[in-house]
């Protein structure tokens, strides 16, 4: 009997990368031959408890477009990616079958769901060490200035400022070199929309995130805000727009699963500012991607409490779950023009603005009083830039249950007045027929 060929796996999940990439920088630099493995599982693609798709056809395409180019990146790199539409125990028990696992690296996630993914890996892999790096900080949890994590203050400003005097940015990992030779793996395809349940779709003409998934596109992306257009020198002025492509630096859905790393982000946020302009609209891109970092290190501090409807602060609040309520807030058919018009964006779309976010969240959760995990679980579905510790952060945050020290509550009307003066955005969006 053939003696299997060793091999070391770079599992990739939210890591999409291959520039500053622990992982595969780590395994690269080991003797034994590399592949990667990505799993679309079926379970992602199913309806939640609270009636909704986990992953929508937005997200969805955006990540197909990912893997696509990751495949191709790695394929210079010399590194074959298996790619399977399968339950991730089966997957990983079918290389075990052709290949000797020796160890798998991947990156550190801590949420419930990623944590039992990790277990089904090691159960199929019981011979292999499982080997995981944090790789999606802008701060590495190593050089924040808090001795553990239930350090972690429950103020962003503390937090901001405490990082900002004592702690500094890594820098970032460069392309690892080619491998020799690269394994042979059974070819594995990436399936489309209707193989993982979902339909086809026209990108929406209004819609402000017309972009494709993939590492390449998120550094053209980051090459035209920065560079060609210098737009970044603006970000702070313009990042409470709702329309078009321009008015936010638009990275949230690379970020999201990893196509960029925010400390590649910053690291070029630097060199604009030594080379074009410093101002605080280059320090305000930062000072959100500290935020990002911030809603990371609260899942991290405070676990599964970031999905209970009391949040972190386990405030008992007489919460509602309507239907009828959830359908005229998704169907964008409230007594508030302003909620209507954002709601009918991401319905059209998958996108919204960071503005709109908070109104629709605040109109839900505070007005209405509903369910605020609903609202959560709807934009978990639908949002091309999910993620977990962001979308859910933010949540809890704008409906009373997480780190807002003043508890505000928006007026829907000033806000749409503030910053949709002209109705030019309630009026592109109030006109589509959606439903």
């Amino acid at each position: 009997m053939q003696e299997k060929q060793k091999l070391n796996i770079v599992w990739f999940r939210n890591d999409l990368r291959v520039q500053d990439q622990i992982s595969l920088t780590t395994a690269l630099a080991e003797e034994i031959p590399v592949i990667g493995v990505y799993v679309f599982q079926p379970k992602h693609y199913e309806m939640t408890s609270y009636g909704f798709k986990k992953t929508e056809k937005f997200r969805a395409k955006f990540l197909i477009e990912t893997v696509t180019n990751l495949q191709h990146n790695l394929a210079q790199l010399n590194v074959p990616l298996w790619v399977e539409h399968q339950e991730i125990q089966e997957v990983f028990k079918k290389i075990n079958q052709t290949f000797q696992i020796q160890k798998v690296f991947f990156q550190t996630e801590w949420t419930s769901e990623e944590n039992a993914e990790e277990r089904l890996v090691q159960k199929a892999l019981p011979e292999a060490q499982l080997v995981s790096q944090y790789n999606q900080f802008l701060f590495h949890p190593e050089d924040i200035p808090f001795t553990n994590f239930e350090e972690i203050p429950e103020v962003y400003t503390h937090f901001r400022k405490a990082c900002e005097k004592k702690s500094k940015v890594r820098q970032a990992l460069p392309k690892p070199q080619t491998q020799k030779h690269a394994p042979e793996i059974p070819a594995g395809k990436i399936p489309q929309l209707n193989e993982l349940g979902l339909s086809d779709f026209e990108l929406h003409p209004n819609s402000a995130f017309p972009f494709q998934g993939g590492e390449d596109q998120a550094w053209q992306r980051l090459n035209q805000y920065f560079w060609e257009t210098k737009k970044l020198q603006v970000y702070k002025k313009t990042r409470n727009g709702l329309l078009g492509t321009d008015y936010s630096s638009k990275f949230s859905a690379w970020l999201a699963n990893g196509s960029i790393s925010a400390v590649s982000i910053y690291h070029e946020v630097k060199k604009f500012e030594k080379q074009i302009k410093k101002n605080q609209d280059t320090y305000w891109l930062i000072f959100e991607l500290m935020w990002r970092d911030y809603f990371k290190y609260i899942s991290l501090k405070h676990g599964n409490k970031i999905f209970q409807l009391g949040g972190i602060l386990q405030k008992d609040y007489p919460w509602n779950a309507h239907p009828k309520a959830l359908q005229d807030w998704v169907e964008g058919n409230t007594p508030e023009p302003f909620v209507n018009a954002n709601m009918k964006e991401i319905a059209a779309t998958g996108f919204m603005s960071n503005r709109g976010r908070q109104n629709v969240n605040s109109y839900w959760a505070k007005e209405w009083k509903q369910d605020w995990r609903i609202g959560a679980a709807y934009f978990e579905s639908l949002l091309i830039d999910y993620d977990v510790h962001s979308n859910w952060g933010n949540w809890m945050y704008n409906s009373g249950v997480g780190n807002d020290p003043r508890d505000r509550k928006f007026n829907i009307k000033t806000q749409a007045q503030r910053y949709d003066s002209n109705n030019k955005y309630q009026n592109t969006w109030l006109q589509q027929k959606l439903f």
